[in-house]
């Protein structure tokens, strides 16, 4: 049986750790009653609010950079379209929707149940550099994503119908979107 992803990963450096706006990734549970070596803790189930405006956490972030944000452009959008049906194709998955905006992206896709939703993600993401570092040649930092991103499974056909509907029309200012035929 298949199973369908949400994914969304950021371009390297365009949204820390540490970030105002919010951010998913791994904080220290600092509280008064922990041990002497604090746990660390990602804040990223669905619903619930993830950690912000966190600004050492940012700074130290920013420090260990090795190389610019990277923001894309729509010629750069194109590209990962175009890739994103390449990888789904030979892959045998289906992808029902896909965004690129200058800082991050988001794809909908259907893959076998076996398919394990890290590998999943890091077969786009592998797939989309080398297809960018083809165009564009490499980037400064020797990456174009941040590490991880999110990979949250869509439970029911509404759940995915959701999904494309936020992928594809509620963007803000997206460079390129793909949606894929009924049927």
């Amino acid at each position: 049986m298949p199973r369908s992803l949400l994914l969304t990963s950021s371009f390297y450096g365009t949204r820390l750790p540490g970030d105002p706006r919010g951010f998913v990734g791994r904080v220290r549970d600092a509280r008064p009653d922990d041990p002497p070596a604090p746990t660390r803790l990602v804040h990223n189930a669905p619903g619930t609010p993830c950690d912000a405006d966190l600004t050492g956490l940012q700074r130290a972030s920013a420090e260990q950079m090795r190389g610019a944000p990277i923001y894309l452009d729509a010629t750069g959008a194109d590209v990962l379209i175009e890739q994103w049906r390449e990888t789904a194709r030979v892959r045998e998955w289906r992808l029902l929707a896909a965004a690129v905006m200058a800082n991050h992206v988001h794809l909908v896709a259907v893959v076998p149940s076996s398919a394990v939703p890290t590998k999943v993600l890091g077969d786009f993401k592998a797939y989309r550099a080398r297809a960018l570092t083809a165009r564009f040649g490499r980037p400064q930092s020797g990456t174009w994503w941040t590490s991880g991103g999110s990979k949250r499974p869509l439970r029911d056909d509404r759940a995915v119908a959701d999904a494309v509907e936020y992928v594809v029309r509620r963007q803000y200012a997206p460079l390129a979107t793909f949606e894929a035929a009924e049927g």
